[in-house]
């Protein structure tokens, strides 16, 4: 494999040789640091032709220890500093005390690792160079040098007569301002400055590359400058329209990791606004710190990130700032001289260190906003009580534990207070002094259990979530809104009625009954009264002539009061209430309704739209989900005409009638899922505006006339009773999704199928003619099923992984992951998760190790793959415990994020995963402010997530870290099975109502189904992702043995070798499926590359052989040792593999136009249950990690010994490509690989890539014509809106060609690795467990090489000397 910037020839000092090993054998406190921007010395003459006679800039290994500092670097190197730049984004010079291997030591800690020796691994890895990488010399980036600086000479004439002439001048511009020197190539003489700001540039026509600059006012001034090349032209071009456009003189130098800035700034004497935010500033030097008063017009000054450790006193010298901005610099105290800024407005203190203030601060008269949050303040500074003009304090994330309101009294001129995440215990008033100033008050996510601010007699908006508040008394003179959510209220006492109140949140407490000064708000608008414990609702409430949105979902609601008269309701959400009714006027007393949700409800009628035939009903969105209406309601919604969103899911309905369908021609989305439909009417064609039909778990017989829709994307008719599909000639181009898997009495033809070649994602089941004896997946104690939903979202962001037999055989592995709002981290996660923690399974057997490490190194795979954004996963593994292999399953979960586990045993959800939000978790709130991040009041971390642990998001390091929580469980036969879902899912479902709708349900397919259109009925607009794994453990489930030696450590995992089976014309090949299973067809892709090697995710050091390797195991009902399940019936004997690593991603794109033999697919029969589009065929496999294995034996025919002959006069062994396809019925999966040379094979853990469209199922990811998955990724760092921009990295498992030094190392090396250890012979497999594939009577068409006899077979060596660690 050849990566991004890897070169094929390195010399022993940027590769890892046995010199480097031994230094680092025996003492963890040394390693070696990867120095980029150095000189490699030139190459040997025996290197190779590659060799390069010429010195250049690239990566170089230095052996140090932890107590080696940078000037004793610098000394061994003659260097004059190092650098280090952390996640690809800003350049610090590391001080000459500090210690670079100390501080990647610490780094890799900080990030989760704990072995000594791992984290010593962890930092030779030069991958890790995408997190953390250090420079010999500063790296230069010519576009932050363009927007910093521009200079050059050129033909340059001032002013618009003729009569001047054309000179050559020093011309630069800088800021705000062009500047042109008064004699060539010096500076020394007078100097012109343009002000540009408000000013014109325009291109000149009459001559070529030539532009005028002018500035604004009267007394304009105009400079032609004539430049020599295009690419000068449009480079100032560019960035003098900029400055040109300004409103005001404005700098933005953030984020360029300067240490000083350019000299030429302080000609620019006209700037009023000087960013500097994120850089690296100094004090000394021409362009320090100290040079900053030279500014004489300057207002507003950020310094914030900057690392400054102290107080810089002289930016107190530049009187004329109004707006200072020193937040997170690490600052301790602040110096008295902070009050000469007289005209000082806005001062910001946040994320440092400071418990006081000066007293001197009360010279600012004019100060008017103040923000400390984020230190250590213990108190409200009394120097406030001084500061006439403030009237907005920040003072969030401090270490506040009481509040005196007199005290705020006392500080007559403050409105605004911000003390959210304080360790508030109490506020107290101890006088009855008012507290008339203060309108804005936030107390959110405190520790307060009762909150009385009837003192606060001005109070405007009040918010208190998540505290412990069991009663609020407040003013409601002037109270506008009231956020009370997530406390244990069981009352609200307002006095007097707040007449001026409109909105008000009191969801998720323990209310009973709502006040009665609520009745009484004349213009309260919006209530939130969900997740409480309301029996009724006032009579009055409902009838009130304000409000608009009421939500009262999740109560105790036994019936809604009629309506007396016409009321302005826009809103209603009564779901998951005790309502068997509504009041029969709801629709024609509220005609305003346009939304209308109440799902989970026990209804058996809804009420006519109006008492006439006549309907002026407004309603667009009506949830009536899980009740029990039969199709009388039909009728009903008639008169609803403008419905737009209609969800009558899992309801009692046989049938819909067809007349009143014909009705709703505004329909848009329609989801009739889990009743008892047995077709759909055909009027369904009269919806033209119709983009969205669900109709999953009915018994519908005939496919509806829906794609004569000209707008509809979407069809979900699985689980039904389909049995075969009358098409038109063409189907509309909009449609994207359709989802026919759960049909089993389905056939397509392969028109059909040719026919819905056009559609994005096609899911189907894989037909299978083996019995349930004949299957091998039935032998495996769990079966699982899976859906995804995009919800109002354009694109899917979520993806999962599901291996039913993943490791031996008796293991399996789940996971999903979600993005958020980024597609790409969950589709490499969803590919290569599973191989890392193969991978990770041969280095250790503690659960808390190998899967902390498989998330540690997937976070680094991400930052390789350039991708900047995270997403939170979560990884289940079912196993025995290597203590026991013949004992009981366990459960090992992994998350970080917001993804969630929960295991249902005796009927009763168990939840095995930790929510790392700042809301839901405590302690990671408390670090993460410890860590002195800034947490914005949507309490997200910098703004950017609410997660403080997720995968990827490393420029938000230390942050928000990939350290996972780990728990293993112990399975039972209590166990029934266990629900994985993301953020979405159990927002609007509970984990008891999660366990009883799949209890109700059992097929894990439509459980999971089911759960997803159970949360968009129930409002979710985002992507939803629930996964189901039905689990059946019992005693006798699996008599594993232990290992025949249990001294022997357990290698990596051997590689199968799959039997080809080439079809004739009338052998169709039998494809397995089992629920969950479902294959997806794109017909737009075109990619030939499968089994690509780049999208290895197997760790860069090879497994560990050590006594804490996992022991091999044997079942009696799973003889193959295999890594994920894919293994060959009829083998008898095994023999391992110690370097090869393989995986199978989730889907596999063939194209036989790129073929080397030559053949066209239509030489081929068509497949059973697989589309071939002409040249393209594509397959989804459900396992996404898959190995083969290599297997010892006889031949199963003479044809088997001739292939195996042939297959030995390819040179090197290696195997020319076939265009034949491998088709793997195990556990009910089709596994499809193209032939491929086993030299490819063994460079990669990878067997098939991923190619495609972007499918809506979050499977396939964005077609690529010459790269596979990590390839296309690892182009990011070279772009400019990748990860970073800085030079890529060489990796040292790259190609290397070995040094004539170590040709006799790696000679005794590959020597010792040729022969096959063979292992201990397998039992045969029972007639029982033989799959019809595997005993066709056709023999494999495949060349069988890679077979071994029943004598050793030497293994092919790799081409490379993997020297790494």
């Amino acid at each position: 494999m050849k990566r991004n910037g890897s070169r094929g020839c390195v010399t022993r000092k940027t590769r890892f040789g046995s010199r480097e090993r031994d230094w680092l054998k025996g003492d963890t406190q040394r390693g070696c640091v990867c120095l980029y921007g150095g000189t490699v010395d030139p190459q040997p003459p025996a290197a190779g032709p590659q060799a390069s006679s010429t010195p250049q800039t690239d990566l170089q290994l230095v052996l140090c220890s932890t107590s080696t500092t940078v000037e004793e670097l610098c000394a061994q190197r003659d260097g004059q500093g190092l650098y280090v730049q952390l996640h690809g984004d800003l350049v610090r010079r590391l001080d000459p005390c500090e210690r670079p291997l100390q501080m990647l030591y610490d780094y890799l800690a900080a990030l989760g690792y704990a072995e000594p020796v791992r984290v010593q691994q962890a930092a030779a890895n030069s991958d890790l160079s995408c997190l953390i990488r250090f420079y010999s010399e500063r790296p230069v980036n010519a576009d932050q040098q363009e927007r910093t600086l521009l200079k050059g000479v050129f033909s340059v004439r001032k002013g618009k007569s003729q009569l001047h002439k054309w000179a050559e001048r020093q011309v630069i511009l800088c800021g705000t301002c062009l500047i042109v020197a008064s004699v060539k190539d010096s500076l020394t003489g007078k100097m012109h400055i343009l002000p540009l700001v408000g000013g014109k540039v325009e291109e000149v026509k009459r001559r070529q590359h030539c532009l005028m600059f002018s500035s604004a006012g009267s007394q304009a001034q105009t400079y032609f400058v004539n430049f020599d090349t295009l690419a000068d032209y449009q480079r100032w071009h560019r960035q003098a329209s900029k400055v040109v456009s300004q409103t005001v003189s404005l700098v933005d130098l953030s984020c360029y990791s300067l240490e000083v800035v350019p000299e030429y700034l302080f000609y620019c004497q006209d700037i009023t606004h000087l960013n500097l935010r994120h850089n690296f500033m100094s004090l000394q030097g021409p362009g320090g710190l100290l040079n900053l008063p030279r500014f004489s017009q300057l207002k507003s000054l950020n310094l914030s990130h900057n690392r400054l450790g102290v107080f810089p006193e002289c930016v107190c010298e530049i009187l004329t700032l109004t707006e200072l901005n020193l937040s997170c610099n690490s600052l301790h105290t602040v110096p008295v001289e902070i009050g000469n800024l007289q005209s000082l407005q806005t001062l910001s203190l946040d994320g440092n260190h400071l418990s006081s203030l000066p007293e001197d601060l009360d010279g600012l008269s004019q100060l008017n906003s103040l923000g400390l949050s984020f230190n250590n303040f213990s108190h409200i500074p009394a120097v406030l009580e001084r500061l006439s003009a403030v009237d907005k304090l920040a003072m969030a994330g401090n270490r506040v534990e009481s509040l005196e309101l007199c005290t705020l009294a006392r500080m007559s001129h403050l409105k605004n207070i911000d003390l959210r995440l304080n360790r508030l215990h109490w506020v107290k008033s101890e006088s009855l002094e008012a507290v008339s100033q203060v309108t804005q008050l936030d107390l959110r996510d405190n520790c307060l259990d009762s909150l009385d601010l009837s003192s606060v007699c001005n109070l405007e908006t009040l918010h208190c979530q998540r505290n412990q508040l069991g009663t609020l008394t407040l003013s409601g003179f002037t109270l506008r809104m009231l956020h009370a959510s997530s406390n244990r209220l069981t009352t609200v006492n307002i006095y007097p009625v707040p007449n001026q109140l409109t909105y008000m949140d009191l969801s998720q407490n323990l209310l009973e009954y709502l006040p009665d000064w609520v009745c009484d708000c004349r213009k309260i608008e919006m209530l939130d009264v969900t997740h409480n414990l309301l029996s009724e609702l006032p009579s009055r409430l409902l009838n009130s002539l304000s409000l608009r949105k009421l939500l009262a979902g999740n109560n105790c609601l036994q019936r809604v009061p009629d309506l007396l008269d016409h009321i302005p309701l826009e809103a209603l959400d009564l779901q998951h209430n005790k309502l068997a009714e509504l009041p029969d006027t709801l629709f024609y007393k509220a005609l305003n309704l346009k939304y209308l949700n109440v799902s989970a409800n026990a209804l058996e009628r809804i009420p006519p739209s109006s008492p006439s035939e006549e309907s002026l009903s407004t309603l667009q969105e009506l949830y009536l989900t899980s009740n029990n209406l039969n199709e009388n309601c039909g009728a009903l919604l008639v008169g609803h005409q403008n419905l737009r969103v209609l969800h009558i899911a899992y309801n009692q309905l046989l049938s819909f009638p067809a007349s009143k369908l014909s009705k709703l021609e505004l329909l848009e989305e329609l989801n009739l899922s889990g009743n008892k439909l047995k077709a759909i009417p055909s009027t369904v064609s009269s919806c033209k505006r119709l983009h969205t039909l669900i109709a999953h778990s009915n018994h519908i017989t005939v496919f509806p006339e829906i794609l004569n829709l000209p707008e509809i994307k979407l069809v979900d008719l699985s689980c039904n009773e389909l049995t075969e599909i009358q098409l038109p000639d063409s189907l509309p181009s909009t449609l994207q999704e359709l989802d026919l898997t759960g049909n089993n009495s389905l056939m397509l033809e392969h028109k059909t199928l040719n026919l819905f070649s056009h559609i994005a994602t096609l899911k189907l089941d894989q037909k299978s003619t083996t019995t349930a004896g004949d299957s091998q997946g039935a032998s495996t104690p769990w079966n699982h099923g899976y859906s995804e939903m995009s919800g109002q979202r354009n694109k899917l962001c979520v993806s999962v992984l599901a291996v039913d037999r993943f490791g031996d055989g008796v293991e399996a592995c789940y996971g999903i992951f979600d993005g958020d709002r980024n597609e790409e981290v969950p589709r490499l996660l969803q590919c290569t998760m599973g191989d890392v923690l193969c991978e990770e399974l041969q280095h250790s057997s503690i659960d808390s190790v190998y899967m902390c490490n498989t998330f540690l190194t997937s976070h680094r795979k991400l930052g390789m793959a350039g991708q900047k954004l995270g997403a939170s996963a979560l990884l289940c593994y079912i196993h025995h415990e290597p203590s026991d292999p013949g004992g009981y399953f366990s459960l090992t979960v992994a998350n970080v994020g917001t993804c969630q586990a929960v295991l249902c045993r005796d009927g009763r959800p168990v939840p095995l995963s930790k929510v790392y939000s700042l809301e839901n978790c405590t302690e990671e709130m408390e670090r993460v402010k410890l860590s002195k991040a800034i947490i914005t009041e949507d309490n997200k971390v910098s703004g950017v997530t609410c997660c403080s642990r997720l995968l990827g998001c490393s420029y938000l390091s230390p942050w928000v870290l990939p350290k996972p929580w780990v728990h293993t469980e112990p399975l039972c036969t209590q166990d029934e099975f266990l629900i994985l879902g993301n953020r979405a899912l159990f927002e609007r479902v509970s984990y008891q109502e999660a366990v009883c709708t799949v209890q109700a349900v059992r097929d894990p397919r439509a459980a999971a189904k089911k759960l997803c259109s159970l949360a968009q009925s129930y409002g979710c607009k985002d992507n939803i992702e629930a996964a189901v794994v039905s689990l059946h453990i019992s005693e006798d489930s699996c008599t594993c043995e232990p290992p025949i030696s249990s001294t022997e450590p357990r290698g990596p995992p051997p590689v199968a070798v799959p039997v080809t089976v080439t079809p004739g014309p009338t052998d169709p090949v039998p494809l397995s499926s089992s629920s969950g299973i479902v294959s997806e067809f794109n017909s737009e892709t075109s990619a030939s590359e499968v089994g690509s090697e780049a999208g290895s995710t197997a760790s860069d050091e090879h497994p560990s052989s050590g006594p804490a390797s996992r022991p091999e195991r044997r079942c009696s009902l799973h003889p193959a040792t295999t890594l994920c399940g894919i293994m060959v019936p009829g083998s008898v004997g095994a023999g391992t593999h110690p370097g090869l690593f393989q995986r199978q991603p989730s889907c596999a794109t063939f194209s036989s136009n790129h073929s080397d033999n030559g053949l066209d697919s239509d030489d081929e029969a068509p497949l059973e249950g697989v589309i071939s589009n002409g040249s393209k065929l594509e397959v989804e496999v459900d396992i996404h990690c898959c190995a083969f294995q290599l297997r010892s034996g006889a031949p199963e025919s003479p044809k088997d010994l001739d292939l195996e002959k042939r297959g030995s006069d390819y040179p090197n062994g290696k195997m020319r490509r076939q265009n034949s396809v491998v088709v793997s019925a195990t556990n009910g999966c089709l596994l499809a690989v193209c032939g491929r040379e086993i030299a490819d094979l063994k460079k990669s853990p990878s067997t098939s890539s991923l190619f495609g469209k972007k499918l809506s199922n979050g499977s396939v990811v964005a077609p690529e014509d010459s790269h596979n998955l990590i390839e296309v990724a690892l182009e990011a760092p070279k772009k400019k809106s990748g990860y970073f921009t800085a030079p890529a990295q060489q990796d040292p498992e790259d190609q290397l060609i070995v040094p004539p030094s170590l040709e006799q190392e790696v000679r005794e090396q590959l020597r010792g690795q040729s022969p096959l250890v063979s292992g201990p012979p397998l039992p045969s497999i029972p007639p029982s467990f033989r799959d019809p594939v595997w005993d066709h009577p056709h023999p494999p068409a495949f060349a069988s090489n890679l077979v071994p006899g029943p004598g050793p077979v030497p293994i092919l060596q790799h081409e490379v000397y993997d020297t790494a660690l």
